[in-house]
């Protein structure tokens, strides 16, 4: 795989989670110009960087050691492959502060760096939350590959934080670089909300979540075939996104345990208030993680998972693949995966070839339920 060679550093850098033999590199152009513009500004150590959406870690783990680095995101998994990346070169993993997008960031920024994301909504609220951590004349400089990058990224920019320059286009790539001008504070529309009929909820979604406006067909379609009578059975919502299964799951199972995990800080953010506004101090446990790779052997009875079909910008089915077996080795004998997917992405027969009796439990012309049992 090519190194990312920068003014800063020659990295050698992996993504996360990790694939033999993966394709895909763990940088790309818009990364190596965002490092190369900042190089040849006037900056020294005690400049203060924010480094936001460093999707594999690429960005601050460049920058370590030549400023105060802060990288900050929605990713657990971008956060392990910052980590793992310094190590792998050299670098104490801890040396770059990371702070999760469910968390505020401390102090003043000299330059923020940001790869723009693709949910438009997560750049808004981070636009929004650098009011009063922008340290004077500071520039928020925004970097995406010209096909990711739309023009209300630009609007938003000129909004939230000052007069926005378009660079050229370099290899795919584009920067915007916005100079900070005072704004009056602006108050989030995040989180929002919807309603469910059956079960009735009133669910909130912080800004990365999935289906943020309303519940996805795939949740819905799922949503009526939940198991029922799992007495006091270990539940984990695989990608639990803002929970929705796992609370609907647990007000008919009213004595299991419950986890709800995903990559989304935001999600497991939302997941736990909407837990608390419908079921109160019942106990579950929430935890943003690389799904159950953490999680015991044989530990679970039940886990429940709409799996999601890509990463940023890649569609396949490799995280899916992954879930599927971390359940089957998170189950105990005779435990069971249940799932919904799309009919056309054949879970079907990848199920049957790490569980020893798969069945299906529902369809609708679009979806399919299925339960893997180990």
């Amino acid at each position: 795989m090519p190194s990312l060679d920068t003014p800063f550093a020659n990295l050698d850098l992996i993504r996360q989670p990790e694939q033999a033999n993966d394709p895909l590199q763990a940088f790309d152009a818009a990364d190596q110009y965002l490092l190369e513009h900042l190089a040849a500004q006037d900056t020294d150590s005690r400049c203060r960087v924010l480094v936001l959406n460093d999707a594999f870690g690429a960005i601050a783990a460049s920058l370590s050691g030549h400023m105060q680095v802060v990288g900050s995101g929605d990713s657990h998994l971008a956060r392990l492959a910052l980590e793992k990346n310094l190590i792998r070169n050299g670098k104490a993993f801890d040396s770059v502060d990371f702070v999760p997008a469910s968390e505020q960031w401390q102090g003043c920024f000299d330059r923020v760096l940001l790869r723009v994301p693709k949910t438009l909504a997560l750049l808004e609220e981070q636009l929004i939350r650098l009011h009063g951590h922008l340290a004077p004349g500071a520039q928020v400089i925004a970097g995406a590959m010209i096909k990711h990058l739309p023009h209300a990224a630009g609007d938003l920019l000129a909004k939230y934080i000052g007069p926005v320059q378009a660079s050229l286009a370099q290899k795919k790539a584009r920067l915007l670089t916005a100079i900070h001008a005072e704004r009056p504070r602006a108050t989030s529309p995040y989180p929002t909300g919807y309603s469910l009929e059956s079960p009735r909820l009133e669910l909130l979604n912080h800004a990365n979540v999935f289906c943020r406006e309303g519940l996805d067909i795939g949740t819905r379609a799922f949503l009526p075939h939940l198991p029922r009578d799992l007495g006091s059975a270990r539940i984990a919502d695989l990608g639990c996104g803002n929970g929705v299964l796992a609370i609907a799951s647990a007000l008919t199972n009213p004595t299991a345990h419950y986890t709800l995990i995903d990559e989304s800080y935001m999600a497991v953010q939302s997941a736990r208030e909407n837990w608390q506004a419908a079921l109160g101090d019942r106990p579950a446990r929430f935890e943003a993680a690389d799904g159950l790779a953490g999680q015991e052997k044989q530990s679970l009875d039940v886990v429940l998972c709409n799996p999601p079909f890509h990463q940023q910008q890649v569609v396949g089915d490799f995280l899916a693949w992954r879930m599927f077996q971390q359940a089957r080795d998170a189950l105990v004998v005779g435990g069971a995966l249940y799932i919904v997917g799309n009919r056309h992405l054949g879970y079907h027969s990848k199920l049957a070839r790490l569980f020893r009796g798969v069945e299906q439990v529902a369809a609708t012309p679009k979806f399919v339920v299925l339960k893997a049992r180990k």
